[in-house]
């Protein structure tokens, strides 16, 4: 026992162990010698020619002439240790060689039908495959000898990677994983498969569709929504934003064999096939990209800001040697670094090469700026832009001022200038751009839940609403109707018209704020700029005529002209905020002519002739000359503004601090008031603002903001009204009325342009009530809005009789209260002037005769003032009626 404590054992039998002795014997052992030595496994006798001593050289021999002593019988170790076993196995009974063969092909079949490959039994578990006596490289050629004939081998599978296993990546990265040919050959069947077999809720074939629809147009992109994808392949959705570049690559190719299989002739039209996604989940804004994102797939939105021209890039190079003229290459181009042949392989020359032109393979490109859209910029921040690639078919899918979508792969290129201004190891980023959607006004909507839309359509069906919306403008600004109601209307806007495409007459609506320092009109367009969807804010002294238009200006790296947007083409379908819009250099107001009529931007500069669209609604607030508005002068008079730029705006708002004593002490208190409900260590609220006697202000409930800011979105995109049943005779008379008038008076000219103002302005009211036809209600607030702004640009001396003669007209949709208190305060006014030029000073009380009331009362069909003298408005404004006198006093 001593002696075989130095062998160890391997099973040859079910029912008992043998072992391997030592490799060579030696003559000192005690062992029984082999009883037929000529029974060896390898023949008898010595190796020849003297291979014995070379073997023993390299090391022990495992095959030499005692190795038959190695499975003698020893009967003392040929025996179980009992310590441990279970005696229970006495009864079982001793299977054969070829039963268990055959258990063993049953439990590999088993395997095969629940999907185990090979792979996960091989070195694991008994196989019988293991004993072939061929060796792996010769299976491996014979099974690609067989493949190459068409014969069909039961070890297939083993050749490509089972659908369980993609999943498990081995402890490789996914980038790693993916350019492995197995998995890279599963991911091409899986996608290959998706587009053949996908269906939408309908069991309509997606892609059939889609691929149809591509190859009747002449296209190469293909788009694959991601979430369809994540539904069927999960793995593969998890796999493409990690590893694009790659993956992108393997889905062109399976891509190109399914259009192929339908159409085979394609690849003649379109020699790739592009997978474009949409629809990625996660949207990034700019400023938010960082290294994490670095060689994965983003999609970020943004407005195209600059773009170069559609430049050759090349693809795929050939070279011709020089020397001996052979054609080298190909040379396959990246994004990052050019590639040279080093030296020719026919003659070893090392140069010089010339690229083969009629070889060399090329590919469109074109490089873009985006930037963040001007409302997602947070306040006193500068807006980021990134750089990117657009290749092949993706080139003049957009031009600056196109809000976009844009989804790709997040680069980092070498930057020369970039490495000498920070240092080397800085890089640039760039976006490859895959896929391009350009953001028109849908998305807006897309933004709204079925819960906003229930309220916004119940909200509309208030007969209010029209009075509610002027009330919600801007409500922490005091007084001030008529700019709100102008405002309201320019939000909401008219529609657009082209007929046939050959003549665009414009929808939106723009606004001129004039008037006196101190009356709010810059808070006006702050607040517009909050409660737009879209909007961008300039002031005239900090802008130039290129700065509001478009400029051209060379690329600081490539050198080349590059066509850059200004603040009109940035607010395309939104609103432009002029601020001081008087300081502008009379140069500079008017490159904005052709913005706010044509709503287009024509450059012709550096050999870039181009057209950009401006459809946006101009607001702009202004400052009379001097500073203050004399009522005594004419509009034109008052305001440095020409008549070519005062004729495009549909209304002019004349703003006058006038002086009010009962006015003013409204105001003061409603401003200490607002001051004192939102001070920042106020959290109870304070005075209850809402409690406040309000005289300008309307009685009727305000939306809330957001709300207000849905309301509009989705009457601009869903509510379109038409002009069927307008009463074109009563425009028509009005137009001809305020022309003799406009004539007589002097002031602002009335053209065809305000015929297309009322129009628009009625379309709008149309939208507040989310109506689908233009009523007469609607057409008397135009005229209303219009005449008012008409009156309100006129001296003091034409104004009061123009507005005995458009009475009947401006007094639609006032309250009778709010008339005969305006009637009131002329009266009072008068009163007033006669008792200063007559006493030289002013009683505290005013003394108004009845009759004087009543006579002007009847003449805007004003019969019983006892409503009046009863109401709030009367009270409020410090106002009381002494019956027995027949007397109006106010006090002051």
């Amino acid at each position: 026992m001593a002696d075989s404590s130095e062998s160890f054992h391997v099973i040859t039998s079910p029912n008992r162990p043998s072992r391997r002795g030592d490799l060579t014997s030696s003559p000192g052992r005690d062992l029984p010698p082999f009883e037929d030595e000529s029974e060896g496994l390898l023949g008898d006798g010595p190796l020849p020619g003297g291979l014995e001593e070379e073997e023993e050289a390299d090391g022990e021999d495992l095959i030499g002439d005692g190795m038959e002593r190695d499975y003698r019988p020893i009967p003392a170790l040929d025996q179980y240790e009992m310590e441990g076993l279970d005696l229970d196995d006495e009864d079982l009974s001793e299977l054969s060689p070829g039963a268990r063969a055959a258990a063993e092909e049953a439990m590999r079949r088993r395997d095969r039908e629940q999907g185990l490959s090979g792979r996960l039994r091989r070195g694991l578990l008994y196989d019988s495959e293991d004993e072939d006596d061929e060796r792996p490289a010769a299976r491996r050629r014979r099974l690609a000898e067989r493949a190459a004939e068409g014969i069909a081998d039961g070890d297939e599978e083993e050749m490509i990677e089972s659908i369980e296993n993609l999943e498990d990546m081995k402890g490789h990265t996914v980038r790693e994983w993916v350019s492995m040919a197995a998995p890279r050959l599963e991911i091409y069947n899986r996608f290959k498969n998706f587009l053949r077999t996908h269906v939408d809720e309908n069991g309509h074939n997606v892609f059939k569709e889609k691929i149809s629809d591509m190859c009747k147009e002449n296209k190469e992109s293909l788009v694959v929504n991601y979430e369809d994808l994540a539904a069927r392949e999960h793995v593969l959705a998890y796999f493409l934003p990690e590893a694009p570049t790659e993956m992108l690559k393997i889905f062109d190719e399976a891509a190109k064999e399914v259009v192929l299989t339908m159409y085979p002739k394609y690849d003649r039209i379109a020699h790739e096939i592009h997978v474009r996604i949409c629809n990625l989940p996660l949207v990034e804004e700019i400023r938010s990209l960082r290294q994490l994102h670095l060689n994965q797939l983003i999609r970020t939105s943004g407005v195209v800001s600059s773009c170069t021209g559609v430049l050759p890039q090349l693809s795929m190079v050939k070279y011709n040697c020089n020397k001996c003229s052979f054609v080298l290459g190909p040379f396959f181009q990246s994004q990052n670094q050019e590639v040279k042949p080093g030296s020719c392989p026919e003659c070893q020359s090392q140069g010089p090469f010339e690229i083969n032109m009629e070889e060399t393979v090329y590919q469109n490109y074109q490089r873009i700026t985006i930037q963040e859209s001007p409302g997602k910029v947070a306040a006193g921040r500068l807006p980021r832009s990134k750089d990117a690639i657009l290749l092949a078919d993706l080139v003049d899918s957009c031009k600056p001022g196109d809000e976009i979508e844009l989804t790709g792969i997040y680069h980092n290129n070498y930057d020369g200038s970039l490495n000498t201004t920070n240092g080397f190891p800085v890089f640039a980023t760039v976006i490859m751009a895959n896929h391009i959607t350009r953001r028109d006004e849908g998305v807006a909507v897309a933004e709204l839940t079925d819960e906003d839309i229930k309220a916004i359509v119940a909200l509309s069906k208030d007969e209010r609403i029209g009075e509610r919306i002027f009330a919600s403008m801007a409500p922490s600004i005091y007084g001030h109707e008529d700019i709100k109601r102008a405002l309201a209307l320019s939000l909401f806007g008219g529609e657009s018209k082209n007929p046939g495409g050959k003549h665009k007459v414009r929808g939106d609506i723009n606004v001129l704020l004039c008037g006196d320092p101190g009356t709010a009109k810059s808070q006006f367009l702050k607040y517009v700029e909050k409660v737009a969807s879209r909007a961008v804010f300039t002031t005239g002294q900090g802008a130039s005529a290129v700065g509001l238009t478009a400029y051209v200006q060379r690329h600081p790296v490539t050198r080349e002209w590059t066509l850059e947007a200004g603040a009109l083409v940035l607010a395309d379908r939104g609103v432009c905020l002029i601020d001081e819009f008087d300081k502008m250099n009379d140069a500079d107001r008017t490159s904005i002519h052709e913005a706010m009529e044509q709503q287009s931007i024509s450059i012709s500069k550096a050999g870039i002739v181009t057209s950009l669209q401006a459809r946006c609604t101009v607001i702009a607030a202004a400052n009379p000359i001097g500073g203050r508005y004399d009522p005594s002068l004419t509009f034109a008079e008052n305001v440095d503004l020409t008549e070519p730029i005062v004729s495009r705006f549909d209304v002019l708002c004349v703003v006058r601090d006038t002086v009010d004593p009962v006015q003013d002490e409204m105001l003061a208190r409603f401003v200490v008031g607002s001051h004192i409900k939102h001070h920042p260590s106020n959290k109870e609220g304070g005075v209850a603002l809402e409690e406040m006697a309000l005289p300008n202000s309307s009685d009727v409930p305000p939306i809330p903001q957001e709300l207000l800011r849905k309301y509009i979105i989705y009457a601009k995109d869903r509510v379109h009204p038409k002009l069927n049943q307008m009463d074109q005779d009563k425009v028509a008379r009005i137009y001809s009325d305020l022309r003799k008038e406009s004539m007589a008076t002097g002031s602002i000219p009335i053209t065809v342009r305000h015929i297309e103002s009322m129009i628009r302005m009625a379309e709008s009211h149309a939208k507040m009530h989310l109506r689908d036809y233009v009523l007469e209600d609607d057409v008397n607030m135009a005229i209303r809005v219009m005449l008012e702004s008409f009156i309100d640009t006129q001296k003091f001396s034409v104004m009061r009789s123009m507005r005995k003669t458009f009475a009947r007209y401006l007094s639609f949709r006032r309250d009778n209260n709010e008339l005969l208190l305006f009637i009131l305060k002329q009266l009072v006014a008068e009163q007033v002037a006669y008792q200063r030029s007559r006493y030289g000073v002013q009683n505290d009380t005013i003394e108004v005769p009845e009759k004087d009331l009543q006579e002007k009362a009847r003449q805007i069909n004003i019969h019983s003032l006892s409503a009046f003298y009863d109401s709030d408005l009367f009270h409020s404004n410090k106002f009381s009626h002494d019956g027995k006198k027949k007397l109006i006093l106010q006090q002051f």
